[in-house]
């Protein structure tokens, strides 16, 4: 197996969970698994959002949801299309489940001084 391999595994194994109450059923929270917040993702987000690491906006909050949710399986969550309802929920959800998604990152200042 080939380096580049071991280190997606490795990054595969190591996603957070999120619970989200608001969007799970029967009195059961949704898991929602996140890897860690990546250079490209970051890059991606920026080119977008230019003030993203010291002043993300609500789109880009969405956009990073959309970006990183996933299943225990590994399949996304959310697609672009589902955009509109995610901008629909409250800023309160939205920021909490963006921020521990952003909490990923081990040194946020690193990232900032690119």
């Amino acid at each position: 197996m080939s380096l580049g391999k071991r280190i997606a595994e490795k990054r595969q194994a190591n996603r957070k969970q999120i619970e989200v109450v608001e969007w799970g059923e029967d009195d059961a929270p949704l898991i929602v698994y996140v890897g860690m917040l990546t250079a490209a993702d970051v890059s991606k987000l920026q080119r977008k959002y230019p003030g993203f690491l010291n002043n993300p906006t609500v789109d880009a909050m969405i956009d990073l949801i959309i970006m990183k949710a996933e299943s225990k399986e590994g399949e996304k969550l959310f697609t672009l299309e589902d955009k509109p309802f995610l901008m629909r929920e409250s800023i309160t959800l939205v920021s909490r489940v963006a921020g521990e998604m952003f909490s990923t990152v081990e040194s946020v200042e690193s990232l900032g001084n690119d």
